[in-house]
């Protein structure tokens, strides 16, 4: 820097400020050295008297000396000569003691600005610091990241009671009876022969998947398929499609029997095989039979590939065809890799939708002519040129897919894809609003039961297959071996619904975890065999509509590529937790020992998702989650599963119906709880839901951090500066402005503090600052910083604070440092811009003074001095000019310094 800066920062006493505040800490300051120099003098006159009054006492043995000396005059210079060599002696002893006690106290002040720095220090410690060590990164930054993501599995607008299906299973629209289950009502045609007019239906409304071609291809060589896919895909109605079209033209028999027939899966392929070579089986020339294998039931043995190899034989031998119908997964695997194994992928959404929607309307082509327009709401069907005719099919088909397309309409649905009978409920909802037999709302509500209906699905009577197993084994014990592999299916899908967003292996451990607890439970008595080899990526994806993306996730702060797993449909998450948590109360206990084990998982993208999923499960029934989950987690010892407990209350403060519920629960915590339920209380204030207003919060960590001499002073002043990312930041300022202006030092304390955790805090940590906001894409820069580049206003009030934290002996040191961290965020290591435009608009507000300058310029010699990480010297140039503008200096120069 030039000759002229540095002598200004010579080392005279600068002008006191202009404002208050900091005329006050002068004068603070001036009243300590006084009563610094007045001591000192204290301690001068009392050495002196000391001096005085030993040379009073030595007068007298001088004087007795001297008469001696009279008497004996030959040895008076001798004696003379020894009194003054000891008295030489005494004062440099004495001299020795004092330095000695001044280098004591000297020792003692330094231990003392030690400790109290050390203090600081610890309160300005991220709250997981204690489990991680005293150096180690804290994961607090990547656990909001992992909330933000999470959060947009939940949408908390979205009240989670609309997930009721009294509606849509009891509606009628026109002549049609709705049914949101995609199973049937009773137990089903076991066996038997499908009707000539079932085929003649399927033929008219079928949607061939991709790929059909090469299914029947196989079909018409091998005369055997194996078709494995998930339930509700479409598979039996593709199964029963490739038989139609494979039979139509075999040579069959006219008036034999039925062309395509059902096999009861009891008999298994032996059965068929056996009754395929039985008598008669010249009559079954050119037919078909399907044949359904449940081999996901406990005991159920799949067959091996001599039992496929008799069948294909038997079949060609009377000249007919078979398809056997199996469900995706482990069990299945030998038969889906065989030389008769295929996918059967499923339907396209758009073609099945727009089929569907051309049946319905084509069933009602009479009713339709009586109507000449569509309601208001949607766009006009414009009428036949006939004068009798009603609207024209294709508008009104036309008007039923815009309709479809309306994002409103598309967020209710809430899947990507969609099944067969979830095509068939969604065109008959469509059509039914179009004719105006169905109002918007409850067209929408319809829509929002799609998802309810297929979690509904999925757990609806999982453990009756139990049912079946022996009931003692052989040594007379409960046998229950098939537990594990039974429960494995559901508790992936309850862990992707909790942990979507997450690499596969994550949702599988968890999911194996859940299994252990729904086995434990199931059978309690017993220990559950665990799978070790059920796992089946592909199987997972087809089972529980999930897709796997490219993406990445934070291991120990560095960022690393990953494959993510997801639900294919944003509503499903929430209704597999709203059908578990509602309509199958025996898996609450279980469920909560599992979330409980997340809690205490190190990763923080796998316990803060599962934190956000508990305060959705806890909307629903917050009683039995409260004394379940909340209230033990929250006086946990652990500081993890505390801040668990309190991102579980703020998740269901997002709801409007527990908002006040869990700010008055927060309220009391912060008045009356513990010490840890206090402690929790301040990490669900930080979130900015717990309390009415932001006063509120302030208050409510005021009251946490000045209690018991400040023993929580660090989680108060963190959740103070998580606060800073409302849009009511102002009033936090003004807050901590206030205390440390206060009379009393536990509230000075707190917001000396607090200013320190400011200049501390990524942005990245706090809370609110959602992505797509201001601060949300400054995500790596410290929030001081982002504040100062985003809101200039803000810049006189940090500033104040800041200034006020380098000015107190107790807080200096450990401000001077964060001061440091802030200037060292101006570029980045590789040169490219950082967080410089933050530093361009902050540091002139906190080099204003001859004595600030001073400061800045000893702190940027401290760090190009650095062994460790030295300052490049046109670094702290180009710095000084930023704190110091001159209106010489064009914009390159400061740029370069």
């Amino acid at each position: 820097m030039s000759d002229e800066q540095q002598a200004a920062g010579s080392p005279e006493r600068g002008p006191q400020p202009a404002d208050q505040p900091r005329a006050k800490d002068d004068r603070a300051r001036a009243d300590r050295g006084k009563a610094d120099r007045a001591r000192d003098d204290r301690a001068q006159d009392n050495r002196a008297r000391d001096e005085r009054a030993k040379a009073r006492d030595n007068r007298p043995r001088a004087e007795e000396g001297r008469a001696a000396g009279d008497r004996d005059s030959g040895g008076s210079d001798a004696a003379e000569k020894e009194k003054e060599e000891q008295s030489e002696q005494d004062r440099e002893e004495r001299e020795k003691e004092e330095r000695e006690k001044e280098e004591r106290e000297k020792e003692e002040r330094e231990r003392e600005r030690e400790r109290v720095t050390g203090r600081f220090k610890e309160h300005t410690r991220d709250p997981l610091a204690e489990e991680q060590g005293d150096d180690g990164p804290t994961d607090l930054a990547a656990a909001s990241r992992a909330r933000h993501s999470t959060r947009m599995l939940f949408d908390t607008g979205r009240d989670l009671n609309s997930f009721d299906r009294s509606f849509i299973q009891s509606a009628h629209i026109g002549d049609i009876h709705l049914r949101l289950d995609s199973r049937p009502s009773g137990a089903g045609m076991r066996s038997g022969p499908v009707p000539e007019d079932e085929l003649r239906g399927l033929r008219r409304v079928h949607v061939e998947p991709q790929g059909y071609v090469r299914l029947r291809s196989a079909l018409v060589a091998r005369r055997l398929l194996v078709l494995g896919a998930a339930p509700g895909t479409g598979r039996t109605s593709t199964a029963l499609s490739l038989l139609d079209e494979v039979t139509s033209g075999a040579g069959a028999e006219p008036g034999a029997g039925p062309r395509v027939s059902r096999v009861d899966p009891d008999g298994g392929v032996r059965g068929l095989a056996g009754l395929l070579s039985g008598d008669g089986a010249e009559d079954r020339r050119g037919t078909g039979y399907l044949l359904e294998l449940a081999l996901t039931r406990p005991g159920s043995l799949p067959p091996d590939a001599m039992d496929l190899d008799g069948l294909a034989a038997a079949l060609d031998g009377c000249g007919a065809f078979a398809v056997i119908v199996v469900t995706l997964g482990s069990a299945a695997n030998p038969l889906l890799t065989g030389r008769y194994g295929m996918i059967c992928p499923p339907a396209p959404t758009q073609e099945l939708l727009t089929t569907r929607l051309r049946e319905k309307l084509e069933e009602r082509r009479e009713e339709l002519a009586d109507r000449t327009a569509a309601p208001d709401d949607t766009p006009a069907a414009a009428p036949d040129s006939g004068p009798d005719s009603g609207p024209r099919l294709d508008d009104l088909l036309t008007a039923a897919e815009e309709l479809a397309q309306r994002a409103e309409v598309r967020d209710a649905v809430g899947l990507k894809d969609l099944r067969p009978a979830e095509a068939e409920l969604q065109a008959s909802l469509l059509a039914g609003h179009l004719l105006g037999d169905l109002s918007y709302d409850e067209l929408l509500s319809g829509c929002r039961s799609l998802a309810a209906g297929q979690a509904q699905e999925w757990f609806a009577g999982v453990d009756r297959a139990l049912t079946a197993l022996p009931a003692a084994a052989a040594d007379g014990g409960a046998r229950r071996s098939g537990t594990a592999a039974l429960f494995h299916p559901v508790a992936f899908r309850i862990a992707l619904a909790v942990l979507g967003g997450t690499p596969h292996s994550t949702v599988a451990a968890a999911a194996h975890l859940l299994t252990w607890e729904l086995s434990v439970q199931s059978d309690p008595d017993n220990t559950p065999a665990r799978p070790l080899f059920c796992d089946d990526p592909e199987s997972d994806l087809a089972l529980s509509r999930a897709e796997l993306t490219d993406g990445r996730v934070e291991v120990a702060g560095a960022e690393v590529g990953a494959r993510l797993i997801w639900y294919r449909g944003s509503a499903l998450p929430a209704a597999v937790l709203a059908e578990i948590w509602d309509r199958h109360f025996p898996v609450r206990a279980p469920l909560v020992r599992w979330l409980r084990l997340l809690s205490d998982d190190p990763r923080p993208h796998v316990w803060m998702r599962a934190a956000v999923a508990a305060g959705e499960l806890s909307v629903r029934d917050f009683d039995h989650s409260y004394a379940e989950l909340i209230r033990p987690l929250a006086e946990a010892a652990t500081p993890r599963r505390r801040i668990f407990a309190a991102t579980t209350m703020d998740q269901a403060a997002g709801h409007a119906s527990h908002r006040e519920a869990v700010r008055k629960l927060v309220g009391d915590w912060s008045r009356f709880g513990t010490k840890s339920l206090r402690w929790t209380a301040a990490m669900a204030l930080g979130y900015g839901n717990a309390a009415a207003t932001t006063d509120d919060a302030l208050d409510a960590l005021a009251r946490i951090g000045v209690r018991d001499d400040g023993d929580q002073l660090a989680a108060a002043s963190f959740n103070v500066v998580r606060l800073l990312a409302l849009p009511d930041v102002a009033t936090v300022l003004r807050r901590m402005a206030d205390w440390t202006h206060h009379r009393r030092e536990a509230y000075q304390d707190l917001g000396l503090v607090t200013t320190v955790r400011m200049a501390l805090t990524g942005v990245d940590e706090v809370p609110a600052a959602e992505p797509g906001s201001p601060l949300g894409d400054r995500g790596d820069w410290p929030l001081p910083l982002a504040l100062a580049a985003t809101r200039p206003e803000l810049v006189g009030p940090m500033a104040d604070l800041l200034w006020t934290a380098l000015n107190t002996p107790r807080s200096k040191d450990v401000a001077m440092d964060a001061l440091e961290a802030l200037m060292r965020t101006a570029v980045r290591k590789d040169g490219t811009a950082w967080a410089r435009p933050g530093l361009a608009a902050l540091l002139p507000a906190l080099a204003a003074e001859e004595h600030d300058r001073r400061r800045l310029d000893w702190l940027l010699r401290r760090m190009m001095n650095d062994p460790e990480n030295p300052l490049p010297d046109a670094q702290a140039r180009s710095l000084w000019w930023l704190a110091v503008p001159s209106p010489d200096r064009t914009g390159e120069e400061e740029r370069h310094g």
